[in-house]
């Protein structure tokens, strides 16, 4: 039996892993995107930049590979997704917190 027909199989034989498993991979494809994200919008500037769009992509791959740790609970993979979650929403916040007027 070749190999994709062995993970075609394990696939059947139980679907909710493999949703597991897909959850998996997109959260950490979301989080791998940031740095695309912010490697084009540096050149694209001409400097070093980090784009509100490298949080988001922070803070959602975050969550979604965090969840994907809780299911499989692998410890070390938990703190190291669920440690930084407060920072990636700190810093949304203090991003639209400096955007916003202020009274005078």
């Amino acid at each position: 039996m070749g190999y994709l027909a062995h993970l075609y199989a394990l696939a059947l034989a139980n679907p909710v892993d493999t949703v597991w498993t897909g959850v998996g991979f997109l959260g950490q494809a979301v989080f791998g995107v940031r740095f695309l994200i912010q490697w084009l919008r540096s050149e694209q500037i001409g400097h070093s930049v980090v784009p509100v769009a490298f949080w988001y992509c922070s803070l959602v791959g975050g969550l979604i590979s965090f969840s994907y740790a809780v299911h499989i609970q692998a410890w070390p993979l938990l703190i190291g997704q669920g440690m930084p979650i407060p920072i990636y929403a700190r810093n949304l916040y203090m991003i639209y917190r400096d955007r916003t007027p202020k009274p005078i």
